[in-house]
């Protein structure tokens, strides 16, 4: 968990980093260490091998355009819950089937475009069929948008998955 922490912290660091030096950017928040203490290893929300179709691009400041989590292929297969946690959110939001799902500790996933099989408040385990691929919403056909949100604020899924390669420090500001 202190990798995680360490990798998170690095990011916010650079995210301020990006921000304080762009053009026409909002000023910087002041990047804090946020550490994210999961008792249970996160997996994949798809089935097969998996392949980032649109990847995580954090936005310069809280308003500003990004990409708020991974676009996954999903071809099909059934959605899985990454964590466990409990079901907050079933339906469809402005035309767009999702699910939500509440993992405690401020950890919140959402799943879109996803036909649900579950209900509000129904629990689920890790790796327990929460719904199937549907259409609709911002995704390639044949894709599911995985976003992560830690206290109200998004995350990069990625960081809370094993296997996630090892970030490579550059120089900077030469």
């Amino acid at each position: 968990m202190r990798r995680l922490a360490a990798i998170l912290a690095l990011g916010l660091l650079a995210l301020a980093c990006v921000a304080a030096g762009s053009p026409g950017a909002a000023p910087a928040r002041a990047a804090e260490p946020v550490a994210i203490d999961t008792a249970e290893q996160w997996s994949w929300p798809v089935s097969q091998d998996v392949r980032i179709v649109a990847p995580f691009e954090a936005p310069p400041h809280r308003y500003g355009p990004g990409h708020r989590g991974v676009d996954l292929a999903a071809d099909a297969g059934p959605i899985l819950a990454p964590a466990s946690g409990v079901v907050a959110f079933a339906g469809s939001v402005a035309g767009r089937p999702l699910l939500t799902i509440d993992h405690g500790d401020g950890l919140v996933t959402t799943l879109e475009p996803v036909e649900p099989l579950v209900s509000a408040g129904d629990p689920v385990a890790r790796g327990d069929q929460v719904g199937t691929l549907a259409t609709g919403g911002h995704t390639p056909a044949g894709a599911v948008h995985f976003g992560v949100r830690l206290h109200g604020e998004y995350i990069n899924p990625l960081l809370l998955l094993d296997g996630v390669p090892r970030a490579v420090l550059l120089p900077c500001c030469g």
